[in-house]
């Protein structure tokens, strides 16, 4: 009788670089269909792993205890002997980092293949392979399983919201009056590093734009974007920041577009097969949505994301907006 293969996985950040393991975590799947599959991620990103529906179980590292020195003991002893414990057969690495190429090593697993972008760590893989920065990241991992043997086919990034997480999401659009039958946009504003973020003030113009027309808008954030987004909550917006990461991807799911920076929970909309623009930075294949690269939105050559005009993005909402509505005027 053949041994089940017992699969470990590990990308400890960030949301958008996680997601973008999803295609390669389908490839393994059709590869090893009765493999149990153990993803290792940070604390923070375990709720996302809940609509990998591949995904059977999830390590949970505590990122934030490793640096308490009073936690730090506990929490790595927890993490190494549940490594050691779970006597996996392949760990597949697609961070890199050297901590993650330890982890890998530690594990015991006689096969153990990484992206390698830092020299010196090669040892600590069975396969160690050469990452490529030129491509995008989500194909670099379905490069990496290719190169170490595995068939990788017909490409699916397809994430499933969990119902409880729709639910909710529906109960808000129901506390900020919105009706999920008619047309709404979802809108980001800010990103983790300011100058990848359009301005505020411009989204405000957008946003006042398409509520003259009938759309309805909503404004999305994480709970520090709270005061920053108080400007579209005193002009009369829904504003959601501070939902649950889950809850948010409900509402993104709910509205007809959704529109930000480059952030997790675009790439995220684009892994539910919902309609984004996302605005990008000086052109980068990493930073495009996933298989739809013409749904980014990039300066004039020698510019930033800021210099974007708010009436490109108008006409790019507008067309969206059009495509999902079947050519409906908007």
């Amino acid at each position: 009788m053949e041994t089940r293969e017992n699969i470990l996985l590990i990308r400890l950040k960030s949301i958008g670089d996680v997601l973008f393991t999803l295609p390669a975590v389908y490839a393994l799947r059709d590869n090893f269909p009765d493999a149990e599959i153990t993803f290792l991620t940070s604390k923070e990103n375990a709720p996302l792993l809940r609509g990998f529906r591949n995904v059977n179980d999830v390590i949970a590292l505590d990122r934030a205890a490793l640096r308490n020195p009073s936690a730090t003991g506990p929490e790595l002893f927890r993490l190494l002997h549940r490594l050691r414990a779970g006597k996996f057969s392949l760990v597949v690495d697609f961070q890199g980092y050297g901590e993650t190429a330890w982890l890998s090593w530690w594990s015991g697993a006689p096969e153990r293949w990484g992206s390698v972008y830092g020299a010196g760590r090669e040892w600590l893989y069975t396969r160690g392979i050469t990452r490529n920065e030129r491509i995008h990241h989500a194909d670099w991992h379905l490069s990496l399983l290719r190169q170490c043997g595995l068939r990788a086919g017909e490409i699916q990034n397809e994430f499933v919201l969990p119902v409880e997480a729709l639910a909710e999401a529906r109960k808000l659009f129901m506390e900020n009056n919105l009706d999920p039958a008619k047309s709404t946009l979802f809108l980001q504003p800010f990103t983790s590093t300011p100058f990848k973020s359009w301005p505020l003030e411009n989204f405000l113009a957008l946003a006042r734009h398409f509520h003259s027309r009938g759309v309805q808008i909503i404004f999305g954030g994480g709970p520090a974007d709270r005061a920053a987004l108080e400007p579209a909550r005193t002009a009369g917006f829904a504003v959601s920041a501070g939902a649950p990461l889950l809850v948010s991807a409900g509402l993104v799911k709910l509205s007809t577009l959704t529109i930000g920076g480059v952030t997790g929970l675009l790439h995220l909309a684009v892994a539910m097969q919902k309609r984004v623009v996302m605005l990008i930075g000086p052109a980068s294949e990493p930073g495009f949505p996933y298989q739809h690269r013409n749904w980014g939105m990039t300066p004039a050559v020698g510019h930033n994301v800021a210099d974007i005009q708010v009436s490109a993005v108008i006409d790019a909402c507008s067309k969206a907006l059009n495509e999902s509505a079947g050519n409906a005027s908007c």
